[in-house]
Parts: structure tokens; sequence; C-alpha cells
């Protein structure tokens, strides 16, 4: 598991490093699809991967407002500092914790399992969007290859 979340954060850095070549006109532009537009898609994800990590660990959520996150500075420094958390936890993960039992906020039941491939299925669906958002602009996007990351 750790292997794939250390993929998702190579990937998502190297879009913030895209991000910086965009304007905050245009990282922050309605898009068509995903939860707005490029900047709330990267708040969102860094978001809901801590969410879940805090729901694994029993501890409580609290919902980060972009409003008061709207620049590629903000956004990247929120990701970088939720980054610890989760990178501490899934060190300490282990495979024998995958059928354990988790109920969420809402009341729903899922293993700590499905919740992590959840987590990372979610940001890979969403640098998906980004890659086409970035395709509309004429830009390059980040490769989405794992192979020559050099994560082994």
């Amino acid at each position: 598991m750790l292997k794939m979340f250390q993929y998702n954060w190579q990937v998502r850095d190297e879009w913030f490093h895209w991000c910086e070549k965009v304007s905050s006109e245009e990282l922050l532009r309605k898009r068509v699809g995903g939860v707005g537009n490029i900047l709330q898609t990267l708040f969102h994800i860094a978001d809901v991967e801590w969410s879940w990590i805090r729901t694994i660990q029993g501890k409580p959520d609290f919902q980060e407002d972009f409003k008061s996150h709207m620049s590629l500075e903000l956004v990247r420094k929120l990701s970088d500092s939720f980054h610890t958390e989760v990178e501490e936890f899934l060190q300490t993960w282990t495979n024998d914790r995958d059928g354990i039992l988790v109920t969420d906020p809402w009341g729903r039941e899922f293993t700590q399992g499905e919740i992590l491939r959840h987590t990372i299925a979610h940001e890979i669906h969403h640098i998906g969007q980004l890659s086409v958002w970035s395709r509309e602009l004429g830009l390059a996007p980040v490769s989405p290859n794992f192979i020559n990351r050099g994560i082994r």
C-alpha cells in the first residue's frame, strides 16, 4: 500500500510544479467534471486522503474550507501538512489490519484495506481529470507512469 501512496504523492507534487506554469485565474477557472477547478481538485485529493486516514485511526475529522486555501501555495502547504500524518500512519500499517472494520462518520462500515485502496484509486481518478484539463489548456500533463519513479 505504501508504494502506491508514494506514487500518488510523487505525481501530486509534480502536479503542484505543473501548476506553477499556469495563471491563478486558470487554476481557479470552473471546469466540467471534478470538484470545480484545478486547484480545488488538488485540495480535495489531499483532504480526502487525510480524512480517510483519520477515520481509520478513529480520530475526528474536520472539514477544511477551500475558500481559506485559494492559492497554489496554500493548497501545497496544506497537502504537505496532511502528508506527514498520513505517511507516519502508513509506515506502521501492516497487512494483518486489512480486514479490520472501521465505521465512518456517516455510520458506514468498511475495512481498513478497502479504505486505503479507495483512497489510492480516488487520487488516481482525479489525476486523470487534471490530465484532461491540462490538454484543454494545450499543456502536457504530468506522466502517470509508475515505472521509472524509483519506487521499488
